[in-house]
Parts: C-alpha cells; sequence; structure tokens
C-alpha cells in the first residue's frame, strides 16, 4: 500500500541475547524512514508493518529501551521472526513496513 512521503513512519530495534529489552536503534518520518526500511532490506532484515506499533515506538527516545509496556508485543513479534526464520532456513526476507 503506497502513502504518502510525509505520512511514512519507520522505527529500528535492536534485541540481543542478554539484553534486558530492545532497544531503539533508529526513528524517523519521510525520506528516513525510506532509509531506515531500504538499510533494513539490504541487511536481510524482516521489515514489518505496524502503523499502531510505530506510531507507539516513535515516542520512544533513540538509544533507550523498549517501555515494560511494550515488552509483550515485541517479544511476540521477535517469536513471530524467529519461527519464520527457521521455517524458511535462513534471514526472513523483508517486507513493506511503516
Amino acid at each position: 500500500m503506497e502513502q504518502n512521503l510525509r505520512n511514512k513512519s519507520a522505527v529500528a530495534l535492536r534485541y540481543q541475547d542478554g539484553d534486558e529489552a530492545p532497544q531503539v536503534v533508529a526513528k524517523g518520518n519521510g525520506y528516513v524512514a525510506d532509509q531506515i526500511i531500504a538499510k533494513a532490506k539490504e541487511a536481510g532484515i524482516y521489515v514489518h508493518e505496524s502503523r499502531e506499533l510505530v506510531q507507539l515506538l516513535m515516542q520512544v527516545d533513540l538509544d533507550d529501551q523498549i517501555p515494560p509496556q511494550l515488552y509483550l508485543t515485541v517479544a511476540e513479534l521477535i517469536a513471530w521472526i524467529y519461527r519464520l526464520e527457521l521455517g524458511q532456513g535462513g534471514a526472513a526476507k523483508s517486507s513493506e513496513a511503516r
């Protein structure tokens, strides 16, 4: 689904074993959102589309961990991506997200 460039938003999270919670490592609107999505796709990182989740994550400061209220939602997303990757035998392919 095409969106107006100004309305596009993207947030990148990082989570590694041993981290207390996922961390917001990039976020932006418009052109910056396009670049975040493009870099993720280039790296073979799965891009998930959830406008509501992105709106919530946009409120988190850059380099901060996500708030406890989002733990369950993000954990379910990470688990789903993990299962998807296992089913594909490698890195999940990207899909459009904003």
